[in-house]
């Protein structure tokens, strides 16, 4: 497979009372073609900057991106014109699906109101013969009838009963189950090569969950598209993903296929993270110690102060990237070789 998008060395700084904070520290991803990846780690550890990173949508004042590139399809979007990243990237190559669908939908207006304006400004026939929307308002009809066309196709394809009908109910008329196929309907629409998907099913109970995943990952498996879908639910991650990387505090610390990930996991706070899935029994073990701050973050690797195996190097020296076997990669001083499942 060919490499989609690749982030590299990317740090991002957000301004605090207390000084800046190091959300994100040198992270490194990378996503192929038609590939999905999970992004996992506690709350806090980044994975949402990241999503927004990548999207260009850090908040403005509050995030500097320090260092780092974000190459999609070969060109580095951090140096882009923001302007062409808008037109060209932003909602069109690169699509989001949030996290609550509850609140992703304007209240006051229809479903197709919204779907509808959405493809004005996005739609993949825009410029290829369709004509492109004016800043005054214009939608070329034929477009238009097009696109509805196209949403109806894939309101059908996301399993929404009578979709023309859908399209004229308000949202607070549709479950939550149902506001979620409707954000990644339209996530598909503008025929993308990559979604972010930013834990787009917590908001939801978990059966609810397991029909969105197995719905999002037969579409996106059928269209060819990417997906970086961020999670701190590890039965998500081995549900939907080829792959998994995971984050700490802002770095990365480990990325393999998703059975080496699960079955022969070799950094430490992997295996933390693992053995932390409470028990068939209702056994929870949680990670010693506590996330560190990122306004003074640890030197080297950030887990050592909480890592059973932490020497001086671990202290002093963030590790380089260390391959290991089948596409498996770990930043680590001294890996886990003890079996899966045992204790670190």
């Amino acid at each position: 497979m060919a490499e989609l998008l690749a982030v590299r060395g990317l740090r991002v700084d957000f301004a605090t009372d207390r000084g800046p904070a190091q959300v994100l520290d040198g992270m490194n991803l990378d996503i192929e073609t038609g590939e999905v990846v999970g992004l996992v780690g506690e709350s806090g550890c980044g994975k949402t900057t990241l999503a927004r990173a990548i999207l260009g949508i850090l908040p403005e004042g509050a995030a500097r991106i320090r260092a780092g590139e974000v190459r999609f399809k070969g060109t580095d979007l951090l140096r882009e014109d923001p302007a062409a990243v808008n037109d060209r990237v932003r909602g069109r190559a690169i699509t989001f699906i949030p996290q609550d669908p509850f609140t992703s939908f304007s209240p006051l207006f229809p479903i197709e109101t919204q779907i509808m304006d959405l493809m004005k400004w996005k739609s993949p026939r825009a410029g290829n013969g369709g004509g492109p929307a004016s800043i005054l308002g214009r939608y070329p009809r034929a477009r238009h009838r097009a696109d509805r066309e196209a949403a109806l196709e894939i309101l059908r394809a996301v399993q929404i009963p009578e979709p023309a009908r859908a399209l004229r109910r308000l949202p607070h008329e549709f479950s939550g189950g149902q506001r979620q196929r409707l954000m990644i309907a339209m996530a598909l629409l503008p025929r993308p090569d990559l979604i972010i998907a930013d834990e787009p099913t917590t908001a939801l109970d978990v059966t609810i969950q397991a029909q969105i995943l197995r719905l999002l990952r037969a579409l996106v498996k059928e269209r060819g598209v990417s997906v970086l879908f961020t999670t701190h639910d590890l039965g998500t991650a081995h549900e939907i993903c080829d792959r998994v990387v995971v984050m700490y505090a802002g770095q990365e610390m480990e990325a393999a296929p998703t059975d080496a990930f699960f079955g022969r996991p070799a950094h430490p706070y992997t295996r933390r993270l693992l053995a932390s899935v409470p028990s068939p029994g209702g056994e929870i073990r949680d990670i010693p110690g506590e996330v560190p701050s990122l306004v003074t973050p640890p030197s080297g690797c950030r887990f050592h102060p909480r890592c059973d195996y932490a020497t001086a190097e671990c202290r002093d020296v963030r590790p380089a990237l260390r391959a290991l076997a089948g596409a498996h990669g770990i930043r680590c001083h001294h890996p886990v070789d003890a079996p899966a499942g045992a204790d670190p």
